[in-house]
């Protein structure tokens, strides 16, 4: 196994090309056998953040829709899977294009092969596309959380295949695509701030507003309902934070000392944003909270995202503190702008990802960036670069505003299809998208608490024994067990 490139790749630059002929050439001398395994083991955990997503907001949700958003997730990596195939990764990182989209040089991934990738030397496209199109994949997940308890599965299938295309594709072209016009403008973001936080935090708030309140929705308290489930939110939370060090560290996209720091950063940053949130939380009620803390962790992971390549670890400090701080504070915005964010989707990834690309100005440091040896920036403000915050505040607004605008665009255009409508009737509202909508349940007990009258033959009849439980044998199911 070789521990780097055995000779440099010369051939043609900047046009789809396979990298050379397999059949007469070995491509793999000019790759390292190890940047090979990281970035394919990178692949894999990001991969293990799309159930993480479903858990988590599983947990987050009631009950009687729980299956729902676990299943949206899943969906996300099927849907997105073939659509990344299909042009995706043509539009977001074909070698040519324009400083706004690629083109369609690799539709069908044609010529995607062995030339070095647009993101790197060390990877070819072929890799490349491999790792990117997991990013592609979390993000509309990240996203379908908005459609907690009102939205219709189909129009929210149909929308990821869209969305990805109008409005992910090019937000990431234009800041990891060496044509788009923030990378040229000397935008930094490592790992997705604004392609994949800040885009679906503004998309997620789109598709809220865009479906209206939930039933029983009040403008002063929300919809007041406990997790139904923490233990999903914990799991949810530890599937995120291990996927986050592909995400990030494999976004050095190689096996060096750069990706090692952005892993180190990103555990700090998770950790001190999951103790900040937490201790907000206990100044209300005097009671540590299990998804304060959790939500606190996902708040430091977003905020340290586009910085994790680029800054020193100390710094990661501050970005968890601050990430866990906004977070925390912007769950009030759903209440001051009238629109039901149902699992903070906005407060955590639009907000956050915000903070971590104005604090990426600051703290972005050449030395950090140049420990893979090759990238070189001016850095941010410990570097005397004051002019990084207007680049970063510039990507940022941008990259909110295209994916809120375009995703009100694209939900009332669906909206206006007959098959395409968005809002659940009420009765499956009331009822839950699990049953309405799949017709399966997260949890077996939950059918035989909503049909207690639907006696199988041959079984015992549960009896009531007292106002809100039922008894069957020697198990009690409660009356919070109904929702």
């Amino acid at each position: 196994m070789s521990t780097g490139p055995v000779e440099t790749y010369n051939g043609p630059v900047g046009v789809a090309d396979n990298g050379g002929n397999s059949l007469t050439d070995d491509l793999n001398i000019y790759y390292s056998a190890g940047d090979f395994a990281w970035i394919m083991t990178s692949a894999a955990l990001v991969l293990l953040m799309v159930p993480g997503v479903g858990f988590f907001y599983s947990g987050l949700a009631r009950r009687k829709s729980a299956l729902a958003l676990i299943w949206l997730s899943m969906m996300s990596v099927a849907v997105v899977g073939f659509q990344w195939f299909f042009w995706g990764y043509s539009l977001t990182f074909s070698h040519t294009g324009s400083a706004y989209i690629g083109d369609l040089s690799n539709f069908g991934l044609m010529k995607v092969l062995g030339q070095p990738s647009v993101g790197g030397t060390r990877v070819p496209d072929l890799l490349f596309c491999l790792y990117q199109g997991m990013f592609a994949a979390i993000t509309p997940a990240l996203a379908i959380g908005a459609a907690a308890d009102r939205g219709r599965m189909l129009p929210a299938i149909v929308f990821m295949f869209i969305w990805a295309t109008i409005v992910y594709d090019p937000i990431a072209y234009w800041t990891w695509n060496s044509n788009g016009w923030s990378f040229k403008m000397g935008g930094l973001d490592f790992a997705g701030g604004t392609p994949v936080h800040i885009s679906s935090g503004a998309a997620a708030l789109a598709y809220s507003l865009m479906l209206g309140k939930r039933t029983g929705y009040s403008k002063v308290n929300g919809l007041p309902y406990r997790p139904h489930n923490v233990t999903h939110v914990v799991l949810g939370t530890v599937f995120l934070w291990v996927g986050w060090f592909g995400f990030n560290g494999g976004s050095a996209l190689a096996a060096n000392l750069r990706a090692v720091m952005a892993c180190i950063v990103t555990h700090i940053a998770a950790s001190v944003g999951g103790l900040t949130w937490c201790l907000l939380d206990y100044r209300l009620e005097r009671k540590w909270s299990t998804v304060g803390f959790c939500s606190g962790v996902i708040a430091g992971l977003v905020a340290i995202t586009p910085a994790s390549g680029y800054v020193p670890a100390w710094s990661a400090v501050i970005f968890g503190i601050v990430g866990g701080i906004v977070c925390n504070f912007a769950t009030k915005l759903k209440f001051v702008l009238g629109i039901d964010d149902a699992l903070d989707i906005f407060a955590e990834h639009a907000v956050g990802g915000i903070a971590g690309n104005i604090l990426t100005a600051f703290f972005a440091a050449d030395y950090i960036a140049h420990l893979d040896g090759a990238t070189t920036i001016p850095g941010g403000w410990l570097n005397h670069n004051w002019v990084q915050l207007g680049y970063q505040l510039a990507d940022s607004v941008a990259g909110f505003s295209y994916s809120f605008v375009m995703t009100c665009v694209i939900l009332f255009l669906m909206n206006l299809v007959p098959g395409l409508s968005l809002r659940a009737s009420a009765e499956d509202e009331d009822i839950g998208l699990d049953d309405a909508q799949l017709g399966e349940f997260a949890y077996d007990y939950v059918e035989l608490s909503r049909h207690v009258n639907d006696i199988l033959p041959g079984e015992d009849h549960p009896t009531i024994s007292s106002p809100g439980s039922l008894k069957q044998g020697s198990h009690e199911v409660g009356e919070k067990s109904m929702v």
